[in-house]
């Protein structure tokens, strides 16, 4: 199960690495609102048809009310958080450079095992040490430029630490609903969300929305319909900070897509970058020794 558990989470990055273009030329054509609010709209409708799939032929069991709430609660707050974090993100690329925004986005990586700790999910120096080299490779991958921290900077920061928080809400709800049906409900309740934000402050027109059809299209049926959906299935009993690390190989499938989809020049600064990010992966997987997964286990 951990091998298809990872294979999935390995597919969600490549998805949304090369979705990265898309986003980017959206939002040269309508605002942050118009483009979160459509796409997740979209990645809802998409699933509605693989629903009514999976669930043929299966027998129609009533569901408790119990696991219809938890089914809604799961949605719901799944849905707010996505809408919240891709809005924050979305705002920020607007003020900062890509490679600032591919570095700060992925920090959700040291943000996810730090926040673990509160929840007392505790995690191997094998691990943490892959965090650590992966915030290195992150490094090197994205940034070619001094660090700083200015109004968009921030705005993608506080993106980052939400989307942590998201993949530890999914880490919780995973494990007790369907999975399909969550992210369902996730899409509808996020663009229901960024939809009225886009009428209060937005107000785009029809042909705004008409002209940036292709971007909002791929993003909603690639990087919501299937991206987030693949990320709640495979994370799936994974550990949450395990998910992290293979989901923020994102930033090495957007450079590696440029390098060969878009012809763009890969420096040996960013070779190295990928390099230590598959390596992060690999150090990741290594098992506990025994002693210390004794401990782990009498402190979770």
């Amino acid at each position: 199960m951990k091998i298809k558990n990872i294979i999935l989470l390995f597919i969600t990055a490549a998805v949304w690495g090369n979705a990265f273009v898309a986003q980017s030329v959206g939002m040269d054509l309508v605002g942050p609102f118009t483009f979160n609010g459509i796409r997740t709209l979209i990645g809802g409708i998409v699933l509605l048809p693989v629903i009514f799939v999976l669930n043929r032929g299966k027998k129609k069991d009533v569901l408790k009310k119990s696991d219809v709430k938890m089914l809604l609660k799961g949605g719901i707050f799944c849905g707010f958080i996505l809408a919240t974090a891709s809005s924050f993100q979305q705002f920020g690329i607007m003020e900062t450079s890509v490679g600032k925004t591919g570095f700060l986005t992925a920090l959700y990586i040291i943000f996810v095992p730090i926040l673990s700790i509160f929840l007392k999910k505790r995690c191997s120096i094998f691990v943490w040490i892959g965090v650590l080299v992966a915030l290195m490779g992150v490094y090197f991958l994205c940034m070619t430029e001094s660090l700083s921290l200015g109004h968009g900077e921030i705005l993608v920061l506080i993106g980052s630490v939400l989307f942590a928080v998201h993949i530890l809400v999914i880490d919780y709800f995973a494990a007790r609903v369907d999975g399909v049906k969550m992210a369902c409900i996730q899409f509808f309740v996020a663009g229901f969300v960024c939809c009225i934000l886009m009428v209060v402050f937005e107000k785009p027109s029809i042909m705004q929305i008409i002209t940036a059809w292709k971007p909002i299209l791929y993003a909603g049926a690639m990087s919501c319909g299937i991206g987030y959906t693949l990320q709640i299935v495979g994370q799936k009993g994974m550990n949450p900070t395990v998910a992290a690390l293979i989901l923020s190989l994102e930033s090495v499938v957007a450079v590696i897509s440029g390098f060969l989809i878009l012809g763009q020049k890969l420096s040996y600064r960013e070779v190295f970058g990928c390099v230590l990010m598959f390596g992060a992966i690999v150090l990741a997987q290594i098992p506990a020794p025994k002693k210390e997964k004794e401990r782990l286990w009498k402190r979770a």
